[in-house]
């Protein structure tokens, strides 16, 4: 296979963080490696390990998949036996839909990710074995693992894709790491502003002017509560400049209606 372009490998260089092993055991879709790929490059995993993946490798069906992400295909690390691609780990949890007769301990995906998390900063290597598409991992393997790891899906139907196994577990490893979360309070793109104070309370004086003049306003003794519930919904909605000018030429437009309406209508 051939070396990354340059871009791309810089890329995979800038999220290398020694998060844990993603080993695929016996995959049989190029398709799902590929994907697989491209779930752990969004969560800036690289260490992709496989066992005995059927059909030539590399695959191009997989790198196609992977949308981006074929540096960390051709990095792969491509194993005869199980017991090969985790010889270096110290930690080893196995992905299963079922609860098997083993004694082991068992957990589900967020609750593993906060302990690899933990694990991981200590020094230690941990990795997650998946098994192919049809059958997932046989009890040989199972065996190799110290924890049994679990996605809490709906029991009357718990089937998931590879892919989106390794893309849940994946999320969760990077979320226990305190990843901040960018939080866009105002819509972008149009340059707009949040309003002033001022900009709200002229707008909220108009419209309520505008209700007494049309009789909302009527009964004095609930005017006051009336007018604090209008202004909390328009303050919920953090508007900005152009939108408080917006509704502030919608209150113009419907009181010129009311005037120019006929006596007799």
């Amino acid at each position: 296979m051939a070396n990354p372009q340059p871009s791309k490998r810089k890329a995979l260089e800038r999220t290398e963080g020694g998060g844990p092993a993603i080993i695929l055991v016996k995959p049989q879709l190029g398709e799902n490696i590929g994907m697989a790929a491209r779930a752990m490059m969004n969560c800036a995993l690289t260490d992709l390990r496989l066992v005995r993946p059927r059909g030539k490798w590399p695959n191009a069906k997989a790198i196609s998949a992977s949308v981006g992400a074929h540096p960390l295909l051709e990095k792969a690390g491509i194993f005869d036996s199980t017991e090969e691609a985790i010889a270096d780990l110290q930690r080893v949890a196995a992905t299963t839909a079922r609860l098997r007769d083993m004694a082991k301990d068992v957990i589900d995906a967020r609750g593993w990710a906060t302990e690899a998390r933990q694990g991981v900063a200590a020094g230690e290597k941990w990795g997650v074995l998946f098994g192919g598409e049809r059958a997932g991992l046989h009890n040989d393997d199972l065996a190799l693992a110290d924890t049994l790891l679990t996605i809490p899906t709906n029991p009357a139907f718990s089937s998931l894709n590879l892919a989106q196994t390794v893309l849940l577990i994946s999320y969760e490893w990077r979320m226990a790491g305190d990843i901040e979360v960018p939080k866009e309070t105002r819509r972008k793109g149009f340059g707009a502003r949040l309003a002033t104070q001022e900009e709200l309370v002229g707008f909220y004086e108009h419209l309520e002017g505008e209700l007494e003049a049309g009789g909302f306003l009527r009964v004095a003794e609930k005017r006051p509560r009336m007018i604090r519930n209008i202004r909390n919904i328009f303050n919920r909605a953090r508007l900005n400049e152009q939108e408080v000018r917006t509704l502030r030429g919608v209150i113009v437009a419907l009181a010129e209606k009311k005037w120019r309406r006929p006596e007799n209508s």
